[in-house]
């Protein structure tokens, strides 16, 4: 398989600006200090680009000031520097006293952090404090990253603890950057009744920057019909779709059953109606040369969604191979970054894995949080008594139909099962994910037929549930909890599976617990959980998730994250350090969104 890294949507990727800040007292001062401190920015710069990667696989590039920051004339270069060079987020560094309100960025949106170097012979840490106070004082918040232990000026090290700090920011602020004029694409409206389907404009837009798109579903009928799609993809998709997605177990009732010519039939349109949806979200060049040059532009979509229940799938097959095979992170074509594509148009979980995605480069896991299994439920009905990390119960996380194939676990990282960054999936492993993937017919209540994806997540992996909500006069919240995928044996697992749909892809996944409040038991991690939906990442990335939300202004009502994990501005401590919960809800509240 050939591996596609490239930009697929209109605009430039968003750089990290290195603003090296200086004491700009001349006759001795400013230049006893000019070498260490672009020195500083230039090992700062060296370190994020080489250890970040843009979730298209491109390279981070980070831009420095031209010259080191003394005073407003040369903050303003920089911003103009900044400006032409697609900056999206800055950091200061500096390892001396130097004049806050001069140097400070002062741009009203862009995540902003400072790193004021710990060292005895100048103080930094003072000149920290005090850009800190005033950017807290101006309204415009900034990440502190200070090291825990004293340097000598002349050590370039950036320590364990800070470099922690500079990728989480980074991470972060590069998923902030990159959201920012994007779209979310609505193929069809509110399925089943489903809250989060509902479009709120307002929260795309005034939170996250990104506007909102909206095509009917009535599109992929005139599409599959006027021929408005590459013919020989086409061609080659079905033929690879036919070769390497194996059909799974019949389970609807004998006069509900699709013929083989019936089922024939779905698999050409299931594979079309991925080509459209692809087109809709990212557009294709080769619809101009057949004379749809509209629909060859797309609509410039960093994440979308197709309602399919019920409009569609009471006539049409469904869309849980297009919502599989767009969401992993490899195709007919080969590997590539997969798409953010939400089942049932659930717009609030195609953020949360939008987030998921940026933070990690992988690909992300939709499910519903179907059912909470108690050691004694388990017990009653299968006769297994729990063990090992399932002891204390466990969640059934299962989609209805499709969920990213990346999501069997069958990638590894170390020995262990993973989801990786497209960039490092081999050939193989992709191969093993087709492989412990089944496609079994859709059951009755789809009525039109189509296929769904059926495979069980591999044991053992480190991930992080999450969800954004909205909530009456709060506006939006996320929650999230990091746990592991478990396994059950196999008649256990099928026992438990058979009650809910046993073509369905499973997830068993279990909280990890502190023993008080939301995180008490797995219990209360179901009972708190604020939708039926989650979107699933590999990794402890609970932190990452804080850190970004505090940049848009998303308070997080449930986390199970450890205190030294937790990044926010250093803004939020003045609304109450010692109720860090609360003190994030004021802070949101009196910032209000990023983008007023």
């Amino acid at each position: 398989m050939n591996t596609h890294i490239g930009n697929r949507l209109q605009g430039s990727l968003p750089k990290i600006g290195i603003r090296p800040i200086i004491d700009g007292r001349r006759g001795g001062i400013r230049e006893s200090l000019e070498d260490v401190t672009m020195e500083m920015a230039r090992n700062a710069a060296a370190f994020l680009s080489e250890n970040l990667k843009h979730s298209n696989g491109l390279p981070v590039e980070c831009v420095i000031a031209d010259t080191c920051i003394g005073g407003v004339a040369e903050a303003a270069k920089a911003e103009e520097k900044f400006a032409r060079a697609g900056v999206g987020l800055t950091i200061s560094v500096t390892p001396s006293w130097c004049y806050p309100t001069e140097t400070m960025d002062t741009h009203p949106t862009r995540p902003k952090a400072i790193w004021g170097f710990n060292g005895t012979e100048r103080p930094g840490a003072v000149y920290l404090a005090a850009v800190l106070s005033a950017h807290n004082q101006k309204g415009l918040p900034a990440f502190s990253i200070y090291g825990r232990d004293v340097q000598d000026i002349g050590d370039t090290t950036i320590t364990p603890d800070v470099q922690e700090k500079l990728l989480q920011f980074a991470k972060a602020g590069l998923a902030v950057a990159t959201m920012q004029g994007k779209s979310y694409l609505s193929m069809g409206s509110v399925s089943m009744g489903i809250a989060g389907c509902i479009v709120d404009e307002t929260f795309f837009q005034r939170f996250l920057g990104i506007r909102n798109e909206y095509v009917d579903m009535t599109e992929f009928v005139r599409r599959m019909e006027l021929g408005i799609y590459d013919q020989a993809e086409y061609e080659s998709a079905l033929a690879w779709a036919k070769a390497n997605c194996n059909e799974g177990a019949e389970v609807n009732p004998a006069h509900l059953q699709r013929t083989e010519e019936q089922k024939a039939g779905d698999w050409e349109t299931v594979v079309k109606m991925t080509l459209i949806a692809r087109d809709l979200m990212i557009g294709n060049p080769k619809l101009n040369a057949i004379g749809y040059g509209e629909e060859a532009l797309g609509h410039n979509a960093i994440a979308a969604g197709f309602q399919g229940q019920r409009a569609w799938t009471d006539y049409f097959p469904n869309g849980d191979f297009m919502e599989a095979i767009l969401t992993s992170s490899f195709d007919w074509n080969g590997i590539r970054e997969p798409y953010m594509l939400a089942t049932e148009n659930d717009t609030l979980n195609g953020i949360t894995m939008l987030f998921g995605h940026l933070l990690t480069n992988a690909a992300q896991i939709f499910a519903d949080v179907r059912t909470y299994w108690s050691p004694d439920a388990v017990k009653r009905v299968t006769g297994h008594q729990l063990e090992g990390r399932a002891a204390n119960g466990i969640i059934h996380l299962i989609n209805s139909g499709p969920a990213a194939l990346d999501g069997t676990g069958r990638q590894t990282i170390d020995g262990q099962p993973a989801m990786k960054p497209f960039w490092d999936i081999t050939e193989q492993e992709a191969n093993d994910c087709l492989e412990a993937t089944k496609w079994s017919p859709a059951v009755d209540f789809f009525r039109g037929g189509g296929f769904s994806t059926d495979f069980t997540t591999r044991a053992g992996m480190p991930v992080t549930m999450a969800r954004i909500n909205l909530v009456a006069g709060l506006g939006p919240v996320l929650q999230l909890a990091e746990g592991y995928t478990v396994e059950l044996p196999d008649d256990v697992h099928d026992k438990l599976d058979q009650r809910s749909n046993p073509t369905w892809p499973t997830t068993w996944f279990v909280p990890n617990l502190t023993g008080e409040g939301l995180f008490k038991d797995v219990y209360a991690v179901m009972n708190n959980w604020g939708s039926n939906h989650a979107a699933v990442s590999y990794g402890h990335i609970g932190g990452d998730l804080i850190t970004l939300a505090s940049m848009l202004r998303i308070p997080v009502s449930m986390h199970n994250v450890p205190d030294d994990r937790v990044f926010r501005p250093s803004m939020w401590s003045a609304f109450g350090g010692m109720d860090p919960v609360g003190a994030d809800f004021r802070a949101c509240q009196a910032l209000g969104p990023l983008y007023r």
